[in-house]
């Protein structure tokens, strides 16, 4: 049997307290970067989970590391592991070709590439995994997809769950399943969604709907048995957008045990103007206040070098945000407006945590 939210949310805080005795330097390489002890504490004693959390956009490296072990150097680990997240899930999206052969591709090489790097790397493919990833001082790996086309049957779901496949979103535009985000005419969940959802249940493979049309994302919510959960995505009432969830959806989720990953996009954040960190945090608040903080985790979205350099003239970043270090300011701006540390950590992992091992079963 699934622990409950609340025995759950128990479990997962740590008994020490949290005492913020002064000021602390990280990232030597600047001055600037100055953290309360009690944020270095929190991330310390915290599985920092984010659920879409990218290794790299520079994707030509990322294939790089994942054909040549060697490619990857101690540098390279050390900075992911300085970023304070303890698990990535670097699901991307493929829409057009041969989408499955791609997604197979992808999913195959994200297991050689944990294989070849056992040292630092882990695979989570059962909710312990999380914990042990933290323990061992891993660095976690959720492998997934953000579009779920390549289920061309039912019976795909099983075999990429066998691949080690544990999230897939449901739609990145419109497929067979449902709508997207994007689409002007969702038409909801269809006959043929409601099976992919049934046998997803059944196998324990977590429903994402970032990208799911409003409608569309209602219906699997319903549909579904376990928890669903919105791993990037953010509040439509803050920040205008398609891809921002709405405060009936929000509400839903969180009704039936689902958390919604806040992303630090630019355009999810904020419809215009001067856009930092501080918005971000408006949309913790805002999910917290409308439905609980149980609701709400991270899924920034984006990598530790933030996606304008490789975006040309549009922007896609914060202003005023060093990526390297966007947990670090993401917890501070936490304990600057008072959260408890309880519910500090429960939104830097423990949510995602708990609603994962009611899925994962």
């Amino acid at each position: 049997m699934a622990p409950s939210r609340r025995s759950f949310i128990t479990s997962c805080v740590l008994g020490a307290p949290f005492l913020n005795r002064g000021n602390f330097q990280l990232f030597a390489e600047t001055a600037a970067a100055t953290y309360s002890t009690a944020t270095l504490d929190l991330i310390a004693g915290s599985t920092v989970i984010d659920m879409l959390g990218l290794l790299s956009l520079d994707f030509k490296k990322l294939d790089q590391w994942r054909a040549d072990p060697s490619q990857l150097t101690a540098a390279d680990v050390q900075r992911l592991k300085q970023s304070g997240i303890t698990v990535f899930h670097p699901a991307v999206g493929y829409i057009e070709g041969d989408i499955y052969a791609s997604s197979l591709r992808d999913i195959t090489a994200w297991s050689r590439f944990v294989a070849e790097h056992t040292d630092d790397f882990s695979e989570v493919t059962c909710a312990a995994d999380l914990q042990r990833a933290k323990a061992a001082g891993k660095i976690g790996i959720i492998i997934g997809q953000q579009n779920s086309s390549h289920f061309r049957t039912v019976e795909d779901v099983d075999q990429f769950y066998a691949l080690g496949q544990r999230v897939s979103q449901l739609t990145y535009v419109p497929n067979r399943i449902g709508g997207g985000s994007s689409d002007p005419h969702d038409p909801g969940l269809t006959h043929y969604g409601l099976q992919i959802v049934e046998r997803m249940n059944r196998l324990g493979m977590a429903i994402d709907i970032s990208h799911c049309g409003d409608r569309t994302t209602l219906d699997a919510i319903e549909a579904s048995r376990k928890p669903v959960l919105a791993t990037h995505s953010n509040c439509r009432s803050l920040a205008n957008s398609p891809r921002c969830k709405t405060d009936e959806a929000i509400f839903k989720l969180a009704a039936h045990g689902g958390v919604i990953g806040v992303t630090m996009v630019r355009s999810f954040v904020r419809s215009a103007g001067h856009t930092t960190i501080e918005d971000v945090l408006n949309h913790i608040d805002y999910v917290a206040e409308l439905a609980g903080v149980e609701a709400v985790g991270i899924g920034t979205d984006v990598d530790l070098d933030g996606r304008d350099p490789h975006a040309g003239a549009k922007r896609f970043d914060l202003d005023a945000l060093n990526y390297q270090r966007k947990i670090f300011d993401l917890t501070e701006g936490l304990v600057r407006r008072n959260y408890k540390p309880s519910d500090i950590q429960l939104i830097l992992g423990g949510n995602f945590q708990r609603a994962l091992s009611q899925i994962w079963i």
